[in-house]
This record gives C-alpha cells, structure tokens and sequence, in this order.
C-alpha cells in the first residue's frame, strides 16, 4: 500500500471534526470538552458546505492532539471549539498551517508571527498588509486582541501561551507533534480543509504524494544506513526514530544507524567523534543556526578532518537541508512536499 493512502487510511479511522448542525442551542464559539491526555482522534467527512449549498455550520473544531506537555505549566488540554459561522478573520503563529492555508486559497489571515524568519515560499506575507503579532515563542498578547480575530491557530512554541490567548479568541492547536508527526500532519490539513471548505483542494493536493513518497522509499532502498543531525552555532544534535524528524526514517524509509538516540525536540548532544564511530552512509544536517537568523558556518564546520573521514563525506553524500523548511516550516502541504523534493534532489 502506498505511504500515503496507509496514512490515510490510520486517518480515517478517527474523527476530528463534528459537524453540528443539530445543535441549534449553542451559543457562537462555545467550547467545549477536550480535557483528556490521548491524541485526539482525526478526520472529518463533513465539509463546511455540502453539494448543495448547505452550510455545515455550526461546527465543531478539535485540535490535533487532546493535550501538550509544557515545562512551565505542566499538562495543557485543548478545548473543543464550536463555531457557528465559518472564522473570517485568522491569526497564524504556525508557518506549517499558513503554508496549508495559504496553498488551499483560505483568505483572511490578518496577523501571523513576523517577528521571526518567514521561510522563502511563505514571503509573501511579509507584506504590511499582515500584522506583526510578535515572535513564535512570544506572541503580542495586545496586538492581537486589537485585530478581534474570530480564531487563532497555534503550535507547540506558543502552547504556554495558550490561556491567555484563548480569553481573546478561540484557539486551534494545529501543530504536528514529534511522536505522531506524519498524522498529526495530515489532521493539521484535514483542519483547514474542513473549516474552510477546501476538501477538494485537498485531496488534490494530498494525491501529490503517492508518487513523492513511492520515489523516496526506492531511494532509500539504496542505502544501508542514515543518520539525521541538527547544526546550531557549531554544535551537533542527533535525532531518533521517534523525533520531531523521526518521519525520515518512519515515512521516507531511511534506515537509522542507530537507535540509541535519546528522543528529544532538540535531539541528543551528539559529537562529529560519534559520526566518524557510526558511520553512516547519508548524513543529513539540518541548518537551525540560518533558520534562526544567525550566520551560519555550517559547511566549513561540518566538513572537518574528522567528518572527511566518514563514508557520507566520501560518496557525497551529507545533504545539508534547508534550516528555515525543516526547523520553522515543516507541517504544511506546501513545506511537506518540498522536503521530499529536496531530498530526492540531492541524492539521486
């Protein structure tokens, strides 16, 4: 079975959105419910207008996952949200669910987090036409409140924010997480398909990826083993299967040189001394020092007397991937599939 029609079939087992058009006694964005630790189910038949015209509203949203963990503030649950009319006025602090959004041809998002690196295929909305509602880790609290918006979409940087944005407008967790992130992906795009009534466009898009991912996993065939690692100012982390870049392995097929990995959102500390020892035939090394406005020395760093050692080094085989895609933009149609395309570039 194809990669992505077996995610879609996990996803169709699920419901994500509810569609209540029989409640007629709710009250406009009332919420509701969502208090439990489990990812929350996804998938939603119900679009925001069937055949005929007929709204699919009121409506019922649910974030991707039931629940976050936070440093600060322990657990964090996501409220169920009923909207009685489709949102109008949208405020994005996940560059992965505005490039969904905005591949889908959803208007009305009027502030998103500019105050942080928007990725090449997402500069469009650096125009004065969308306001600034701050970093990706430090929302705007005020500015955002002054745009009235009818919803806001966040990820897991602004998840301790999550209280005090939901006082101002109701808030969709739409962020993909690191221990399900193909699926929770797809939830994320099954959201946006749904609120807006873009299931065509959609599936559509989605269809892209039968071939993607057919082709990545031939790729992948070719090599023994692979490793994925994370350059900030110099430093190396490493990444395991069950990582926010685990997908990799789990969806493009790469095999891991090892699984001794500790699971982390940041990866392990992880030498160019542990390269050399484990070798691995593709070295991936994700630029988060560029994705994060610094000036970057990843090539003359990496490629030291050390990593010259290594059988990637030999073949050719480090790809160096794009730090803004891959550390700030991953999680949307548009992101998801230039990395395949990225990948399949550099090592055909």
């Amino acid at each position: 079975m194809k990669m992505w029609k077996l995610a879609s079939a996990i996803l169709a087992i699920s419901v994500l959105l509810v569609g209540c058009g029989t409640e007629k006694g709710n009250e406009a964005n009332k919420t509701t419910g969502g208090n439990t630790t489990e990812e929350q189910p996804v998938t939603s038949e119900q679009p925001a207008a069937d055949e005929q015209g007929n709204s699919a509203y009121p409506l019922t949203v649910s974030s991707t996952v039931a629940s976050t963990e936070d440093e600060a503030k322990g657990t964090i649950n996501y409220e169920d949200v009923t909207f009685e009319t489709m949102p109008e006025k949208l405020v994005v602090f996940d560059y992965g669910f505005l490039d969904t959004l905005n591949e889908l041809g959803v208007e009305g998002v009027v502030g998103l987090p500019k105050d942080s690196t928007l990725p090449a295929h997402l500069q469009e909305f650096a125009s004065d036409e969308y306001t600034s509602v701050g970093t990706l880790k430090a929302p705007l609290l005020e500015d955002i409140a002054e745009l009235a918006p009818d919803v806001i979409f966040i990820s897991g940087r602004q998840s301790t924010y999550y209280e005090e944005l939901k006082e101002i407008a109701p808030v969709i967790f739409v962020g993909a997480t690191q221990d399900d992130y193909w699926n929770t992906f797809l939830a994320s795009v099954d959201v946006a398909a749904t609120m807006f009534d873009k299931k065509a466009e959609a599936d559509d898009y989605l269809a892209k990826f039968d071939s993607a991912l057919e082709e990545i996993n031939a790729l992948a065939g070719n090599f023994e083993t692979s490793l994925v690692t994370m350059y900030n100012e110099g430093k190396l982390s490493g990444f395991a299967q069950n990582s926010r870049f685990g997908y990799i392995y789990d969806i493009y097929g790469f095999k891991p040189v090892t699984e001794d990995i500790q699971s982390s959102s940041h990866g392990s500390d992880f030498g160019f001394e542990a390269i050399l020892e484990f070798n691995p035939e593709v070295l991936f090394v994700i630029d988060r020092t560029a994705a994060t406005g610094g000036e970057s020395n990843i090539q003359a760093d990496m490629e030291n007397n050390i990593i010259k050692k290594t059988t990637a080094y030999e073949n050719g085989r480090i790809v160096y991937l794009d730090g803004p895609l891959w550390y700030l933009s991953g999680g949307g149609l548009q992101s998801e599939l230039a990395k395949i395309e990225e990948v399949l570039a550099e090592l055909k």
